[in-house]
């Protein structure tokens, strides 16, 4: 969700990958025959698909086929995309199924979960108040929430947004990672209806080292975004998702997206995710939110996804003096990139593009577009955990690089493939729970 590739600086084995991302030996791969969308649920291209432009990197009118691909070819049950163009919708679809009992088609306008995507809402949040001047950017942590983190002092909120703060993430605990088929049975019998307050979740981060002293260095941690959301409340009295949806999803109309705390389901339509288990795929769709809190708790469609992006870098949202520190980017060699507040940069062989992307168990998702606001393309895909192979990234190459630079893109032949901040394909690691 890149001309660059990622270098993973610590690799684990498939059967100790992280809990967003869990991946057991021995079962069956499920072949899906891909499925587009009839017209009726919104997947032809409207009439801004044949609109003029003078930007010769715009979107792919038709998708379609690279959609399918990441089904048919890259072990996904479902997938759903989205692109618009100075602010019309230019194409949308869906491959694959809802639910691997009933067959029936994915729907493009279907609700999913978002993971680390949240984190882009949240520091806007931030960023607002900080417009408002209820907070300051190079504030210490300790300032807000005194004690609760180790060396608070010497940490600012802003290297808390740009993950410069060298704080352990808490998903790296070994309670939040599947070592084994036991473990993911366990996870999916009673770990996944866990509630976590945000406090326990800090905690978990906080016993253990930091990867460096503030500033010296870059380490993708959900730690800061658990500690961001308890902020805003601290500053504002209200939760982290009241405020979110009073400042962007209310006055956005973003009717599809919400926040929702410990509740376990995806209300409307909404493809299922799974993992695999050795005597078949296993539903993990319902799971209690709370453990990616401020880091990952969202649940959107990609309409709404590329409306928020819109309306973000079009300025709807904050200053413009916000909006240029929000994207003054701090290299992130552990993923290949650029790390602004809440945003990523991936320079990609038309030029750079911002956003974010995001896992959590049976869902991953990637939200990309200009600095100018005037092109965006989100991607859903429910990723079969655990049946990964190099195809799988490399549909999702494809796909990424053809909605952002336009149809006749391709990767460089022999170019190792993109990688993530776990040693995945990127946009499949961008933390929620990742």
């Amino acid at each position: 969700m890149h001309a660059n590739h990622f270098v993973r600086p610590r690799r684990r084995s498939r059967l100790a990958l992280r809990f967003a991302a869990a991946a057991l030996a021995g079962a069956t791969v499920v072949s899906l025959a891909p499925t587009a969308v009839a017209a009726g649920a919104g997947t032809a291209t409207d009439s801004a698909g044949s609109s003029a432009s003078s930007d010769r990197h715009r979107p792919s009118v038709d998708l379609g086929p690279e959609l399918r691909d990441i089904v048919s070819r890259g072990s996904s049950t479902a997938a759903l995309g989205e692109t618009r163009e100075n602010g019309r919708r230019t194409w949308r679809d869906a491959a694959g199924v809802t639910d691997l009992d009933s067959a029936r088609p994915a729907r493009a306008d279907g609700r999913f979960r978002i993971g680390s995507i949240t984190k882009t809402f949240v520091s806007t949040v931030v960023l607002q108040l900080a417009d408002e001047g209820r907070l300051r950017l190079d504030d210490p942590v300790e300032r807000y929430l005194p004690g609760v983190v180790p060396n608070g002092g010497a940490i600012t909120l802003r290297q808390v947004l740009n993950h410069t703060s060298g704080l352990y993430d808490y998903l790296e605990d070994p309670q939040f990672l599947f070592h084994d088929e036991a473990s993911l049975r366990a996870f999916l019998a009673q770990g996944r209806w866990t509630n976590y307050r945000p406090e326990q979740l800090v905690t978990a981060g906080v016993q253990h080292a930091p990867y460096f002293a503030p500033g010296q260095g870059w380490h993708y941690s959900n730690t800061n975004y658990i500690l961001t959301g308890m902020i805003i409340r601290k500053v504002t009295g209200h939760t982290w998702q009241r405020e979110v949806e009073k400042r962007i999803v209310e006055p956005l109309n973003l009717d599809n997206t919400s926040f929702p705390g410990s509740w376990p389901g995806i209300p409307g339509p909404h493809a299922h995710g799974y993992v695999k288990l050795p005597e078949g795929p296993a539903d993990v769709t319902l799971i209690n939110p709370t453990v990616g809190d401020a880091a990952g708790n969202g649940i959107s469609t990609t309409s709404d996804l590329d409306r928020f992006h819109a309306a973000l870098f079009g300025g709807r949202l904050l200053s413009a003096a916000r909006l240029a520190e929000m994207t003054t980017a701090v290299p992130a060699p552990m993923i290949g990139a650029h790390y602004g507040l809440g945003l990523i940069r991936y320079d990609l062989p038309c030029g750079e593009v911002w956003g974010h992307t995001g896992g959590i168990p049976g869902f991953n998702s990637v939200l990309l577009g200009a600095r100018d606001g005037s092109r965006q393309f989100a991607l859903s895909f429910n990723l079969l955990e655990g049946t990964e192979t190099e195809e799988s990234e490399t549909t999702l190459n494809t796909f990424v690089l053809r909605a952002a630079c336009g149809p006749d893109t391709a990767a460089a032949p022999g170019a190792p493939a993109a990688k993530g901040a776990d040693g995945g394909p990127p946009w499949t690691t961008f933390k929620t729970l990742r």
